[in-house]
């Protein structure tokens, strides 16, 4: 029972990284109106920028801070490529477009850092805060949990009461007349992105030296990214903060039971699997009677 609880409180770091995935989906949903397949690539090409910096000598805050501008960049380019040529498109082919940028991103990330040989990741955070019913909860946790609630919070505020926030309402639910009143959709479009692309990078940061060590694998955090989203329909910001820190915490403690450990990954997508048929009870009901 107590190996049980320790690996559902380690799971806490990834949970919190989770979460801030889950809410960044929705927030690019919410004001791009793209599902974005890409999310936990883009954060994964800023780490490696990071990784590849702080291994060429330099200082780790130095490659830190340029990692996460490198995220920013790379969602900006993500972002050039939907508002170019997909802007007007609808909601099916924009998707289906950042899934196929996500496999064009993974195999170009995997050609660029050398496949999936493992890389190392220094830990930005070490030590133990505290011990919570006898089990050591990290820095690292505790970091990317206020993270997570720190991000979802700002992004409400800014929504609500800020005159960009406003705007950004404006061109995700009027993106033409938007741009008719002089909004600068395009500019505030490839700035979600770009904020995306920053967090992001720093949660999968943070997350790093716990995972496998290779491109592919960081990219793939996508599917608990968009477990989360899903738990929050894709709207409601804290229930995908609540839900990527459930699928954390499940994913730790799967793991510390033998005869399943090994199908942890599978978590999330059943996960989606399960809230996908909730979302269609309904309709199920009503077809049955």
């Amino acid at each position: 029972m107590n190996s049980l609880l320790t690996a559902a409180v380690a799971g806490l770091s990834a949970g919190g990284a989770y979460a801030i995935l889950g809410v960044c989906a929705i927030f690019t949903y919410r004001l791009v109106a793209v599902v974005n397949f890409t999310g936990a690539a883009i954060g994964a090409a800023g780490t490696f920028v990071m990784v590849g910096l702080y291994d060429l000598g330099t200082p780790l805050f130095l490659a830190l801070i340029l990692g996460i501008l490198g995220g920013a960049i790379a969602g900006i380019l993500v972002g050039l490529v939907m508002t170019t040529w997909f802007a007007n498109a609808n909601a099916s082919t924009k998707a289906a477009v950042t899934a196929a940028l996500l496999v064009g991103v993974i195999a170009l990330g995997l050609r660029l850092t050398g496949g999936q040989h493992p890389h190392y990741f220094p830990e930005l955070i070490e030590g133990s805060a505290f011990r919570l019913a006898g089990v050591e909860v990290t820095w690292a946790s505790i970091a990317t949990l206020v993270l997570a609630i720190a991000f979802t919070i700002a992004t409400e505020q800014f929504l609500a009461r800020t005159r960009t926030g406003l705007q950004l309402r404006a061109l995700s639910q009027r993106p033409m007349a938007a741009e008719l009143i002089g909004i600068r959709v395009r500019t505030l479009a490839l700035g979600v992105w770009a904020v995306t692309g920053a967090v992001t990078t720093s949660a999968l940061m943070i997350i790093a030296p716990l995972r496998s060590p290779d491109f592919a694998s960081l990219s793939l955090l996508v599917v608990p990214a968009l477990a989360a989203a899903l738990i929050g329909a894709f709207t409601s910001l804290r229930a995908a903060l609540l839900g990527g820190v459930l699928i954390g915490v499940i994913e730790g403690a799967v793991s510390a039971v033998d005869f399943v450990s090994q199908y942890r990954s599978t978590v999330p997508f059943l996960i989606i699997l399960v809230v996908l048929l909730w979302s269609q009870r309904g309709a199920r009901w009503d077809e049955a009677r």
